[in-house]
């Protein structure tokens, strides 16, 4: 493991707003946790950087704001189609940061970490990245942020 971090660490409140995402504290939260690992340490120059979003119900209170308003007959705002797919945050991440390897989502069947930490040993292994971003995120049942943990994997490092 090459650097970690969490969302909420001591001192932490709600993660700051993100550009271009609304209603719900998915996409800032990914940001938030992200950002704070990759400035603890950067891939090396020139690696190709991965980036593996796993989360088991993905945006769940966008989901449901989308069931609600479509159920009582609203209009759902452009925003939405564009946020409601977990690829859009991550490629924000990889565009923020300058990650040029691929972006994978992942919902996990089981342990999240260790889905996740498959699924990097696998593009490290197979030469598409050098290193690898991991994203665990979840929301409760009533839409509340559980955390998030961000991991930098490179080759040879184990989590």
């Amino acid at each position: 493991m090459l650097a970690e971090a969490r969302w909420p660490e001591p001192g932490d409140g709600s993660p700051p707003p993100l550009p271009g995402f609304v209603h719900s504290s998915f996409a800032p939260l990914v940001a938030a946790v992200a950002g704070r690992c990759l400035r603890r340490r950067t891939p090396p120059a020139g690696s190709r950087c991965a980036v593996v979003l796993v989360s088991a119900a993905g945006d769940r209170p966008s989901a449901d704001h989308v069931r609600a308003t479509v159920a009582a007959g609203g209009r759902i705002g452009p925003l939405f189609f564009f946020q409601s797919v977990p690829n859009s945050v991550a490629g924000h991440v990889a565009a923020r940061w300058g990650l040029d390897g691929p972006v994978v989502c992942l919902s996990p069947t089981g342990n999240p970490r260790a889905d996740a930490v498959a699924e990097a040993e696998l593009l490290l292994h197979d030469g598409d990245a050098d290193v690898a971003l991991l994203v665990l995120v979840e929301h409760a049942p009533d839409g509340a942020p559980t955390g998030a943990v961000a991991v930098l994997l490179g080759e040879g490092t184990s989590p």
